[in-house]
């Protein structure tokens, strides 16, 4: 039986941290953000013109839920609508979306610095 290396194992976790971050992505965009724009939806509040399909507005909605007691927020999606909309489930879906990202982040930095080649 062949042991792996350092490298196969850095490989591993990265595609592992990877399908993880995508589950939670799948997850924030289906359940929390599609609840937070349809309660829009119901207000007259429209998703950002400029996002239609890539998702560059989730993480906006995830800073947002993660700490509902900051004051300002630069962000490009309604701040008070979404803080109004946002449930408790939503809470734990933009945290899993927030340290995941983090995660896969410093995973597949770690593996570029370690394993890239010179050239």
């Amino acid at each position: 039986m062949s042991e792996l290396s350092t490298e196969s194992w850095m490989a591993v976790l990265f595609f592992i941290a990877l399908c993880m971050w995508g589950i939670a992505v799948l997850l924030f965009g289906r359940i929390s953000v599609r609840h937070i724009e349809r309660e829009m939806a119901k207000e007259g509040i429209l998703p950002p013109e400029w996002d239609k399909g890539i998702g560059a507005r989730y993480p906006a909605y995830a800073s947002i839920i993660m700490r509902p007691n900051v004051k300002r927020h630069a962000s490009t999606v309604d701040i008070e609508a979404t803080k109004r909309f946002s449930r408790k489930i939503d809470w734990y879906l933009a945290v899993f979306v927030q340290i995941s990202s983090a995660i896969i982040f410093i995973v597949g930095g770690i593996v570029y610095f370690l394993y890239a080649s010179d050239s």
